[in-house]
C-alpha cells in the first residue's frame, strides 16, 4: 500500500484550518475569563461606594430608590434616577441642571 504525500495546498488548507481552530477557542477563552473578572468585579464592589468603599444603602428620596453610602454619606444614582427625580420636582431648575449633563 502507498502513500500519496500531500500536497503543499493540502497542508496550507489543513494548517489554516488548525489555526482557525486555536485561534477560535483563544477568544472563546479571553470572552468567558472577561466575563468571570466582570461578574467577580460586580461581587466585590456590589453596594460599596466607589468613593470610599463604604457600604451602600437603599434609601427612597421622592419615591425614588437611591444609594446612600454609610461612610462618606455620598449619593449615588443608577441610570434614569436622576431624570425620575427630576420629573417628580414642579420647578424647572432641575430640569435646568439635567441639561447640563446632557
Amino acid at each position: 500500500m502507498s502513500y500519496d504525500k500531500p500536497s503543499d495546498k493540502e497542508e496550507e488548507f489543513f494548517a489554516r484550518e488548525h489555526y482557525e481552530k486555536l485561534k477560535a477557542l483563544a477568544e472563546k477563552q479571553a470572552k468567558e475569563e472577561e466575563e468571570a473578572e466582570r461578574e467577580e468585579r460586580k461581587t466585590l464592589h456590589y453596594m460599596h461606594c466607589p468613593k470610599c468603599g463604604g457600604d451602600l444603602v437603599e434609601i427612597v428620596f421622592k419615591e425614588v430608590h437611591i444609594d446612600k453610602c454609610t461612610s462618606c454619606e455620598g449619593i449615588w444614582l443608577d441610570t434614569g434616577e436622576l431624570e425620575e427625580i427630576i420629573n417628580k420636582e414642579d420647578g424647572t431648575v432641575m430640569k435646568r441642571i439635567l441639561q447640563v449633563f446632557r
